[in-house]
């Protein structure tokens, strides 16, 4: 099923047709989410933000690209695209919305866990 903004949540039960082409970026790293307070503002790349869409902020990876992010302790992965910069700190490595990182969470309540990224190659 894709979202507003095209990117497909991979988080699914259903048989996949064709499997995306998956490229390791990092292992044991740490994500986190944005706070609501950054709703409708614009992101580097110009879009405007919403908690609600399957986006993410990280500091090197182009624009545009495609991540997959999952869950390293329970194995639930969303597929993201990173249309900003961040997370600001150095133990951080990506910024999901809330809703990319509320469907992957183990506990809801924790402030970050750890995830591996992997790049969602183009076809």
């Amino acid at each position: 099923m894709a979202d507003s903004t095209g990117v497909n949540n991979a988080c699914t039960d259903e048989a996949e047709v064709s499997l995306p082409k998956l490229t390791h970026y990092k292992s044991n790293v740490l994500a986190t989410y944005y706070a609501d307070k950054f709703n409708g503002r614009r992101t580097t790349s110009g879009e405007r933000f919403h908690n609600s869409n399957y986006t993410a902020a990280h500091m090197r990876l182009p624009l545009g690209t495609v991540v997959r992010v999952t869950n390293e302790a329970n194995g639930k992965y969303v597929d993201v695209k990173v249309n900003d910069r961040g997370p600001y700190s150095r133990k951080l490595e990506i910024d999901l919305t809330k809703k990319a990182y509320m469907e992957i969470a183990s506990r809801k309540g924790a402030g970050s866990f750890k995830v591996k990224l992997e790049i969602v190659e183009k076809k």
